[in-house]
């Protein structure tokens, strides 16, 4: 209960809400006309679109902005997101640049709402009675397109009352910790089949998506205590890079290996169990990736060399040696562990 209680402390809930116009609407057996159709019974019509679906993809791409902002600095929690209270005000000053963005494009989409749904039906001259008869109001397309979000604190009931009336949101809370290393999973798995899976080499890109895991490990390292270990591992992978240069042999191998176990939620929390009891460290995981390939690693590495030396001086580096020093540390476990 105290520990539940202090990892709550240390957070803040973020709900978002976007609100996203369908332009769409029920199809009726009138807009068919004197086709024969099933009895209801078996088969329900479909909807119709009486607005160009282009017109609004705009909205789909800042409230897709707006999910990965959050899922990138916390994790899924009650009806939102939980966020470390550290890094509150940064995520709302972001939010608060995409909800203008929403903005002025939806002031723009309204200006011009009549000349789009003109053209539309202009485009579908068979249907214009069905799409003409569809159409809604400026006003209630203005009511049903929104960005907004709250920002709340979860605090546990009084001490006094029946300790059952909060046993949920204690599982919810027990259950931060696994969410966490799910979602660390998920993007793993994004990040491999977009960048890792059947290479035989890496660009600098490639470092991103696992960049972005750790900046949301260590932003989160006080729900529990196996987060910490797992966001040293791929901190000391990235110390172990060199600094310049397309990646290739020990490296590559390193990397695919890290990847891989990111996938895995199990593994991960069993990795950073031997960890904190200290039966293991994160050279050593390192090293179980790539001391297969040794052999070839000797050979690969100085091709690597010369052909860095060649061809990618001027290739600009993700982590330069400041950056290195500048990665933020694990925070503090504010005496959970």
């Amino acid at each position: 209960m105290q520990t539940h209680t202090a990892i709550l402390s240390n957070l803040l809930v973020f709900n978002l809400e976007v609100n996203i116009w369908s332009a769409r609407k029920k199809l009726i057996p009138h807009d068919l006309g004197d086709a024969e159709l099933p009895p209801d019974e078996l088969a329900s019509l479909g909807s119709k679109k009486i607005c160009s679906p282009e017109e609004l993809r705009i909205f789909g791409t800042l409230k897709a902005r707006a999910v990965s902002l959050l899922d990138r600095n916390g994790v899924r929690f009650l009806s939102g997101w939980a966020i470390p209270t550290a890094k509150a005000e940064e995520i709302n000053q972001e939010l608060a640049l995409i909800q203008a963005e929403f903005m002025t494009a939806k002031d723009s989409f309204l200006q011009r709402y009549d000349a789009t749904v003109a053209d539309w039906v202009a485009k579908h001259p068979n249907w214009e009675n069905m799409l003409t008869n569809s159409i809604v109001n400026k006003d209630y397309v203005r009511s049903k397109l929104g960005f907004r979000w709250q920002l709340f604190k979860v605090e546990t009931p009084d001490a006094n009352l029946n300790s059952s009336i909060d046993a949920m949101l204690q599982e919810d809370v027990g259950k931060l910790g696994s969410t966490l290393f799910d979602e660390v999973a998920k993007a793993a798995t994004e990040a491999w089949n977009r960048c890792y899976a059947g290479k035989t080499e890496l660009t600098r890109k490639a470092l991103s998506p696992l960049k972005a895991i750790y900046n949301k490990l260590i932003g989160l390292t006080f729900i529990e205590p196996r987060v910490a270990p797992i966001a040293d591992i791929i901190e000391t992978a990235f110390q172990s890079l060199p600094r310049r240069g397309i990646l290739r042999g020990a490296s590559l191998f390193m990397l695919q290996g890290l990847v891989m176990l990111l996938q895995n939620p199990t593994a991960l929390m069993q990795h950073g169990q031997m960890i904190l009891d200290g039966v293991q460290q994160s050279d050593d995981i390192l090293a179980t990736f790539t001391q297969n390939n040794s052999l070839e690693m000797t050979n690969i590495n100085q091709e690597q060399d010369d052909n860095d030396n060649l061809s990618e001086l001027d290739e600009e580096p993700l982590f330069v040696d400041e950056e290195l020093k500048e990665l933020p540390p694990v925070l503090d476990s504010y005496g959970l562990w």
